[in-house]
């Protein structure tokens, strides 16, 4: 019997996470005998390599200035599990989890009873959670992000009122597939039959995979740079701005305070989707509180400033699609300075490739080091990293990231910025520390270090 918070997530956790077989009648039955909680909610389901984390923050905040309340459901959690399952951006408590954990763990023996070694998967259980929470606390949305993939994801039992997939990049190859179209037709998997989608900024292959699947099914698909356009209209503030048009919305200035012009494609797709859904009910929209969500998104872990003076930030570009976007941004924005990046990649992506598109950026600094993987997942070593690009003048490393980090702040002048990224696990391990220690006490420690 689970009682305390400690036993629930020791629950959750002690599951496989995946099975040879993928499947989503385990997740149907699953549903059923725990009386199909997910038909009595209104989803909006995200799907996408990259960028899916970020547009379901975009969309929450779109939903809430509008005085909505806004359950999501989105992985990997940067601080403590419960962040997975929130409202309004408010993590579920400790003793709902419990609750939530106590009704699901009979359901749970009794398929694994049945089924042997097939029972529910980890991730199955965390949605099973989401879904029995938001039906026993309701709310007037639910943002639902792909865990992996999309066909045979355990979220894909849902009929949400709109679609999104963000982008389609080579990730989780073993599972998916080696090509873009193969990867998109795992994305696909989650185009219901008359559900409006809404895609960013998909290659014309990756989008002529929906097309032709939304197709067959009756489904509408609204492309970024086809569909809706978006305008980058630089300034000197943090964060982005951009001119957007879709059909007779055509809007100017909108303000994001997220950095890198792929947050601006995630915030017009959110935007989109937000407007899709509003024409489907024929409700209003009001452009005031459109750039009022807009300008209120945070999404930790995506940019994030976790030191001003010198410029110290966090970012989870965990694949190689997201580093060609980060070292765009890292041109973009910070070409006249000096960037020192702390690098630490989980061995099963593509690592050699993400440290030679981040040491094209020439005024780019990697220290490669590692972390603590998840479970039997591993971090490359630095050796593997360091071979990556072979030898290098801008490439260095480090046994860990306190000790990469001492090494950069030795080097630095106040002016220039340091970038830890990499892992999302890496990023969550790393701002853990910068949450419980102000930069001013990082230097002294460094200095008594010394």
């Amino acid at each position: 019997m689970i009682t305390t918070y400690a036993e629930a997530l020791q629950f959750i956790h002690g599951r496989d996470r995946f099975k040879k077989k993928p499947t989503l009648d385990r997740m149907r039955e699953f549903m059923r005998r725990l009386g199909n909680p997910q038909e009595k909610l209104t989803m909006i389901h995200v799907a996408g390599t990259n960028g899916k984390g970020s547009t379901v923050a975009f969309l929450r905040d779109l939903f809430m200035a509008e005085g909505q309340t806004v359950g999501t459901f989105t992985s990997p959690f940067i601080t403590r599990f419960n962040e997975r399952i929130s409202t309004d951006g408010t993590p579920i408590s400790d003793d709902d989890l419990v609750a939530m954990t106590q009704q699901v763990q009979p359901v749970v023996a009794q398929l694994d009873q049945e089924l042997a070694e097939n029972g529910p998967t980890e991730f199955e259980i965390d949605t099973a959670l989401m879904f029995c929470y938001f039906a026993q606390h309701p709310v007037d949305m639910v943002i639902v992000e792909v865990g992996l993939g999309g066909l045979y994801d355990s979220t894909n039992i849902i009929t949400p009122a709109v679609s999104v997939i963000t982008t389609i990049g080579l990730d989780h190859m073993k599972i998916l597939g080696d090509t873009i179209p193969e990867i998109a037709a795992q994305k696909a998997g989650i185009i219901k039959p008359q559900v409006p989608v809404i895609c960013g900024r998909l290659t014309p292959e990756a989008l002529a995979v929906m097309d032709q699947t939304a197709a067959a099914i009756s489904a509408m698909i609204v492309a970024l740079g086809r569909d809706f356009q978006v305008t980058n209209q630089p300034h000197d503030q943090w964060g982005e701005r951009f001119g957007f048009a879709f059909k007779t919305n055509r809007w100017q200035h909108l303000q994001i305070d997220l950095l890198g012009q792929y947050q601006i494609d995630n915030a017009a797709t959110a935007l989109t989707a937000f407007l899709v859904y509003h024409q489907q009910r024929q409700l209003p929209v009001s452009v005031t509180t459109i750039r009022q969500g807009l300008s209120h998104t945070a999404w930790p872990g995506r940019f994030e400033r976790v030191n001003e003076q010198p410029l110290m930030v966090i970012d989870g570009a965990h694949n190689e699609p997201a580093m060609v976007e980060m070292a765009q941004l890292l041109r973009q924005h910070f070409g006249d300075r000096e960037v020192y990046v702390i690098l630490a990649i989980l061995a099963d992506k593509q690592y050699q490739q993400m440290v030679k598109t981040l040491l094209q950026v020439p005024n780019v600094h990697v220290v490669v080091t590692q972390f603590q993987g998840p479970g039997k997942r591993q971090a490359a070593s630095p050796d593997a990293l360091e071979q990556a690009a072979t030898t290098h003048e801008r490439l260095s490393s480090a046994p860990d990231w306190p000790s990469a980090l001492k090494q950069v702040l030795a080097t630095m002048s106040a002016e220039d910025v340091v970038l830890l990224t990499g892992s999302l696990y890496f990023i969550s391990e790393v701002r853990h520390y910068f949450k419980a220690v102000s930069y001013t006490h990082l230097r002294a420690h460094e200095t008594c270090a010394d």
